[in-house]
């Protein structure tokens, strides 16, 4: 007799095959249950130092900072443009939104043409939505587009062109809206942007101090339709808060429509804030939700002169210095974050949007498409605080092209560059170089070019390099035809 003869497998081998086929159906179901949910939140204008959590005495942002004493912040967080459409594109793709010529905000389409924009960005770019759906994901946008379909540019792709299965967006996108009204103190009702129902529909008119609870309730539908088919779910929460302008709730409007801007900008900072504190609550309250769940949270650009505030940083909204282009990162996910990190700061990791994509994409085990431009580079582990490495490429940077003189600041650099604990600003052809040790200098008060003769030199042929390497719209591009 063998030892193996007492195993009824032997004797039974459909017993065998069923006990096979249990385990490959199981592992299976472990596999589509373990895949994490994403969330991303990009608010609109809001500057560095606008949260209490990252220095703000003036505003409270309770719901927000909750998030944030769960997860980590992140000091040295950059987007990848100082201004909303190219920001988006980036964190969308991976990519430097040069490559698809879209270098400041869409508009109509003789402006875009003007300054040598595309009218939206080419649905084949790399789309982070897109490889996440290929990877079993649901996915969905809630929020401002602002990537095509705005003013008089009526025959852009729609959201879901782009690897979205469902969208809600504003005037700035095309597909379902949500679009605003607002209330004066005499109760009389407005309406922002009427023309936007020239870009189809279906649209929803609701009070503009709402609409961001509008785009999460629609998200929180969205992520019940997903767990009722046991799928995991990618998302998009992109309010047009807390751009101008400013309309606060008919309470908070009465009580500050004779105060400053920046009054204004605060009341409506609190109610998102406060509307916000709907989608946290429901994922923390489901147990399915919260332990498999990571959010990441931060804003496009800097803040709009008056309004929002970058702290200590220098410049605002449009602008290559520190407050035009570093956001207040926070991710959050307790089954993912390092325990030993949550409720910290890291000062000390330089990383940008554009690295958000791989970065991901390596969190769920999936792939980008195959030869797929990528800028961005994996930091996954030091997202997740189990590393403090840094971005190992310089991150680079052009202003926007209709923004030379701007906010009080004349004759702005054309061309940036961080590099290590380097940052250099200088003009097209490598002139007027401003050197900052930003580790030192974040505020970029002591220029240090004519200290560093050879590190200028070398940063600057980079950075010209880098500029002179993107592509240049060509004037009979399909996209900006009439």
């Amino acid at each position: 007799m063998s030892k193996f003869d007492f195993l009824p497998i032997k004797k039974t081998p459909w017993l065998f095959i069923v006990l096979i086929l249990f385990f490959i159906v199981a592992c299976d179901a472990t596999e589509k249950r373990i895949k994490p949910n994403i969330i991303l939140i990009f608010i609109d204008d809001m500057g560095y130092g606008d949260l209490s959590s990252f220095g703000n005495l003036a505003a409270k942002t309770p719901n927000i900072d909750k998030l944030a004493a769960e997860g980590i912040r992140f000091d040295q967080f950059y987007v990848n443009s100082p201004i909303c459409s190219p920001s988006r594109v980036a964190i969308s793709t991976g990519t430097y939104p040069q490559r698809w010529n879209i270098t400041s905000y869409l508009a109509y389409r003789k402006v875009n043409a003007e300054r040598g924009l595309a009218n939206w960005l080419d649905p084949a770019a790399p789309m982070l939505a897109r490889d996440l759906k290929k990877a079993g994901y649901v996915t969905g946008h809630f929020g401002k587009w602002h990537m095509g379909g705005q003013r008089d540019v009526a025959e852009a792709p729609a959201i879901t062109d782009y690897g979205f299965d469902e969208s809600l967006t504003n005037f700035e996108g095309m597909g379902a809206k949500l679009l605003p009204l607002t209330m004066d103190e005499t109760g009389k009702v407005g309406r922002i942007w009427e023309d936007a129902e020239i870009l189809g529909g279906p649209v929803t008119w609701m009070q503009r101090s709402e609409i961001t609870s509008g785009f999460i309730n629609a998200a929180i539908d969205f992520i019940g339709k997903a767990q009722d088919k046991n799928k995991p779910f990618y998302i998009n929460i992109w309010p047009d808060d807390v751009h101008s302008p400013y309309w606060p709730s008919f309470k908070e409007y009465e009580l500050t429509k004779e105060s400053s801007k920046k009054d204004l900008y605060h009341a409506v900072l609190e109610e998102m804030d406060l509307q916000f504190g709907k989608l946290f609550d429901f994922i923390n309250n489901n147990e399915s939700l919260r332990e498999n769940t990571l959010i990441i949270f931060c804003s496009d650009n800097g803040p709009e002169l008056g309004a929002g505030t970058a702290g200590d940083l220098k410049g605002y909204k449009t602008h290559l210095y520190e407050g035009g282009i570093r956001s207040s990162l926070i991710v959050w996910g307790p089954a993912f974050i390092d325990e030993n990190v949550i409720g910290k700061r890291n000062n000390t990791s330089v990383f940008s949007a554009m690295d958000l994509k791989p970065s991901l994409l390596s969190f769920v085990g999936a792939k980008a498409a195959d030869k797929a431009i990528s800028d961005g580079e994996d930091v996954l582990e030091t997202v997740l605080g189990k590393s403090d490495l840094s971005r190992q490429s310089p991150i680079y940077y052009s202003r926007p092209p209709d923004r030379k003189n701007y906010y009080g600041f004349k004759n702005l650099p054309d061309l940036a560059m961080r590099e290590g604990p380097w940052k250099l600003l200088c003009d097209y052809d490598g002139g007027r170089p401003e050197l900052y040790n930003i580790v030192e200098d974040e505020s970029e008060h002591k220029n240090l070019a004519v200290f560093q003769p050879e590190r200028v030199k070398s940063m600057t042929r980079k950075v010209v390099n880098w500029y002179h390497s993107m592509p240049s719209l060509k004037p009979d591009s399909l996209n900006n035809k009439e």
